[in-house]
């Protein structure tokens, strides 16, 4: 079946009328295959599709958006592919709902790094779509998120980030002000931090995974 994007699908264990669905969004540089190995690990009645991000970088290496230096070597990210991924992910998840019997009011985003930045994207452009995001290892970013998104009705959307405090990749600076962000907006986060760098602590698995199934 062609979707919008490549992806991996492990079926629940526990099969309902209706499954609720979590889509996993790897980092920079990644793929398909990188945080499907949670996928054995997730509770038994979800469809776990981890996505393969569009942006070719070759040898089975993906971006969502590219990442690019100026001369003094600064680096910034091209909004425009991150828009343009952040609608084609809310499109995937359409198209999932579509062909698998998903139930579309319990609908979850686990993304790592760029992973993370798209998943704040697409679920407050979205909240419609999407009922809870777990993102570690990235930032809130206004500038990709639809126009006019804090008009948004965000009341069935919650988020679990996570940092690590050692990260050299995305500064633990730009992630501690993600809460204050979402406050604004009234959206309840369950903020933490692990003495790791740029990756995924046994204990972060540990803690979004019993954060999900609340």
């Amino acid at each position: 079946m062609n979707l919008s994007l490549e992806y991996k699908i492990q079926a629940p264990k526990v099969v309902l009328d209706k499954n609720p669905l979590i889509v996993l969004l790897h980092g920079y540089g990644s793929n398909e295959e990188d945080l499907f190995s949670f996928a054995t690990e997730l509770p038994d009645t979800y469809y776990v599709v981890s996505a393969r991000a569009p942006y070719d970088m070759q040898f089975g290496s993906y971006a969502w958006y590219a990442i690019n230096f100026d001369a003094d070597q600064n680096k910034f990210s091209d909004n425009e592919q991150a828009k343009v991924s952040r609608d084609t992910i809310a499109d995937f998840i359409d198209e999932l709902i579509a062909n698998y019997p998903i139930d579309a009011h319990n609908v979850s985003l686990v993304g790592f790094s760029q992973g993370a930045i798209l998943s704040y994207a697409v679920a407050l452009s979205h909240p419609e779509k999407i009922q809870k995001v777990v993102a570690m290892s990235g930032y809130f970013n206004a500038d990709i998120i639809a126009e006019g998104f804090e008009k948004n009705d965000f009341k069935n959307l919650k988020i679990f980030a996570s940092h690590g405090t050692s990260d050299q990749v995305v500064p633990l600076e730009w992630a501690r002000k993600t809460p204050a962000a979402l406050g604004q907006l009234n959206i309840p986060i369950t903020y933490k931090e692990y003495p790791v760098g740029h990756g995924v602590a046994p204990q972060n698995f540990y803690d979004f995974k019993e954060w999900l199934s609340k």
